[in-house]
């Protein structure tokens, strides 16, 4: 909800920047403002063990890592992150090494976003004595256009209603938080693409039976393996989108897994027990702006990607690195980051909803049940493959490793 009206409260604050979400970009803001000095406050609807154990998976670019790096967040990462230099496409039977690191000379970290999490909620609380409160309810965003917007909530464990005044919010909290909302109609546009198809998201209690990302294209759908860790598989199944999870029956799981992911001379899948089974509604949207007054939106608040080219984490990070880095800027008097942040952000966001709208026709296209689809996708398949401009270019946009955007 969102009363645009100044609320009455017998608890009022007051904060430089409130941040509403704590999640990797709302974390990550946090983290970097406390470091440059700036006070903020991050208000979080859940507890901290929920967040710290919310599963999400953690493919990140080498870019984004780098610049953790810079800013001290990155230290359990680099030392116990899996990085990845190739990945693997099975489709007509057979297995197609794609190195891109030889193309490029980059390469993707795989960490798990509840991990990235809990380093980030620890440097931020335990660290450097930021300030967090979990557990608020009935968040409200007030006078967003003026010079002192505030943000009121419920504390979870008195149930007495505080008020934050401070001079910018920054919303933080995913596809169904208030921040968005918070904007009036007509002040924003929500641009959306649905691509009619669910991923059935699992969790096996097994071994990856690769040492690589794989993607298989098949006619009954598309199936992809993740390694997490020694003895955890993220796996994929494409199935229709609002599918009951519970439809899929561990016989039937594995039986689709190793169909799609079939082909010649590769290895047996190492089965296990299905831990998580969740289906992903496979769509997009960007808002625009990002910003409304004193409002600034980042990550799944502004823009939602597909999970198909794994890019929303690491768009949520670059709109942190931007949007934090412009606050400290204008806490030292220049404004002109703040000034431009939307469309800073909107440039990458964009061109990460192209890349993963034509990986979905590679992905999906064989099991569309038209052949003019698959004899596209074939072709689209095997020009990776023959032509080292193409297999170069696809590179450079599955690592996110574009001089500019």
């Amino acid at each position: 909800m969102t009363d645009m009206m100044r609320p009455n409260t017998t608890t009022s604050e007051r904060s430089s920047v409130v941040v509403v979400g704590a999640g990797p970009a709302g974390l990550t803001v946090g983290n970097i403002l406390r470091a440059a000095g700036v006070d903020c406050v991050v208000l979080e609807c859940e507890s901290r063990t929920f967040i710290e154990r919310r599963p999400r998976a953690g493919v990140i670019e080498e870019w984004a890592v780098r610049a953790l790096d810079r800013r001290g967040l990155a230290a359990r990462l680099l030392k116990h992150a899996e990085r990845h230099t190739a990945c693997e496409f099975r489709f007509a039977g057979e297995r197609h090494r794609f190195g891109y690191t030889e193309l490029t000379g980059h390469h993707h970290f795989v960490y798990p976003q509840p991990l990235l999490v809990t380093d980030l909620v620890r440097e931020y609380a335990d660290v450097r004595g930021g300030d967090i409160r979990f557990g608020v309810r009935d968040v409200r965003l007030h006078d967003l256009e003026g010079e002192r917007p505030s943000v009121s909530y419920t504390c979870g464990d008195t149930g007495q209603r505080r008020v934050l005044h401070c001079e910018f919010v920054v919303g933080c909290d995913g596809a169904r938080g208030v921040t968005r909302e918070a904007i009036p109609a007509g002040r924003v546009r929500v641009a959306r693409h649905d691509y009619g198809i669910g991923w059935l998201a699992l969790l096996a209690q097994a071994p990856p039976s690769a040492d690589r990302v794989l993607f298989g294209m098949h006619e009954e759908g598309f199936a992809g393996q993740m390694p997490r860790s020694p003895e955890v598989t993220r796996y994929y199944l494409q199935c229709p989108p609002g599918d009951d999870p519970e439809g899929w029956s561990h016989e039937r799981v594995w039986t689709q897994l190793r169909r799609r992911l079939a082909a010649e001379g590769a290895a047996p899948l190492a089965e296990g027990e299905l831990i998580e089974k969740r289906v992903l509604d496979m769509h997009d949207y960007v808002t625009e702006p990002m910003t409304y007054g004193r409002l600034f939106l980042a990550g799944d608040a502004a823009h939602l990607v597909a999970p198909i080219a794994a890019k929303g984490l690491n768009l949520a990070l670059h709109d942190a690195f931007l949007l934090a880095d412009a606050l400290v800027a204008h806490a030292a008097g220049d404004s002109s980051g703040l000034e431009g942040y939307g469309e800073a952000c909107l440039r990458r966001v964009w061109d990460y909803q192209e890349f993963s709208q034509w990986l979905s026709e590679v992905y999906h296209g064989a099991s569309a049940g038209d052949p003019f689809r698959t004899g596209t996708t074939l072709a689209r398949l095997r020009r990776l493959f023959t032509s080292r401009a193409a297999a170069t270019a696809f590179a450079e946009q599955y690592l996110g490793a574009a001089e500019g955007y």
